[in-house]
């Protein structure tokens, strides 16, 4: 069975970058067809795709966030992990790494890691 963990600092001060951390098992991140999401979700946004890592290691960022978000994967440890630059309050919020077949069909879903902006 696939499983996805995410971990993460939980509290972050405004304007520095946020770091996160998926790890897989169960499955290969470099298994063809599927990719690596993150996505986020509070009660003012709703859920919010920030963007993925492919199993070639292509990424695509939501236009929104592109300016300030970095995914990349470590392949020796199987993981997936996410950049958030400048964070501000309004960066707070709850974040998942997911498994989606081609981009569309989502199987899997980590259990989220809390994330709060303050100072």
């Amino acid at each position: 069975q696939v499983q996805l963990q995410e971990s993460g600092p939980g509290l972050v001060k405004p304007s520095q970058t946020l770091s996160l951390t998926c790890t897989v098992s169960g499955d290969s991140i470099t298994t063809d067809n599927y990719y690596w999401n993150w996505i986020r979700q509070s009660p003012e946004k709703g859920l919010e795709w920030m963007g993925a890592i492919r199993y070639n290691g292509m990424t695509y960022y939501s236009p929104s966030l592109e300016c300030r978000t970095s995914i990349s994967k470590d392949t020796s440890r199987n993981q997936v992990a996410l950049q958030l630059g400048s964070v501000t309050p309004e960066d707070t919020d709850w974040n998942y790494c997911a498994r989606a077949y081609r981009l569309v069909q989502y199987d899997y879903w980590g259990q989220g890691t809390q994330v709060a902006v303050s100072s």
